[in-house]
């Protein structure tokens, strides 16, 4: 009864957490979207880091961001993919995989950030830009942030912490072959 009280509550927690996430990402939009006209820029550190308020239609480096369909693509995908993603979280977290349930909760939040951006405004607001002499780094937005670091997260256990992850990688295989045959 305790360990699957304590399962829960990592569940809730986890889910929580997420929720934060995403409202801390669409709040730093907001603000950016009452701060700065589109397009405008705050430099913050000269030739290196500025607040430059733009929009993106596409994914990431503005992939399908040319194609008029491509907003609904990318929700799409990214409602599915997030959806799945916050069900293996919950997997993990039931299971006390704590590192693997925090890329996983990183991972969705980044996701649902930006789909709420999607689906509301048919567009994401990115807005962190770096500059390396001539070349800009593709602006992104907090969403990005926490995807990346999640992903980042997330190869690191797989390559590192290979007997965490086989554990977590075939308990979540044999609950799939079961749900599959049940």
């Amino acid at each position: 009864m305790n360990e699957e009280h304590n399962g829960r509550q990592y569940v809730l927690t986890f889910s929580f957490l997420m929720l934060i996430l995403v409202i801390a990402d669409q709040f730093t939009k907001r603000i950016i979207t009452f701060k700065l006209d589109l397009l405008e820029q705050k430099v913050l550190i000269k030739d290196f880091l500025s607040f430059y308020y733009c929009t993106n239609t596409g994914s990431a480096f503005s992939f399908l961001a040319d194609k008029t369909w491509g907003i609904y693509v990318l929700s799409a995908i990214s409602l599915i993919v997030g959806l799945i993603i916050v069900y293996v979280m919950v997997f993990a977290a039931r299971r006390k995989m704590l590192l693997i349930s925090t890329s996983l909760c990183l991972i969705a939040a980044g996701a649902f950030g930006n789909l709420v951006d999607r689906f509301t405004l048919k567009y994401v607001i990115d807005f962190i830009r770096f500059d390396f002499g001539s070349w800009t780094f593709p602006i992104f937005n907090f969403a990005d942030i926490c995807a990346v670091i999640g992903t980042i997260m997330f190869v690191l256990i797989v390559l590192f912490g290979k007997d965490r992850f086989d554990l977590f990688w075939q308990e979540l295989t044999d609950l799939l072959r079961r749900s599959k045959n049940a």
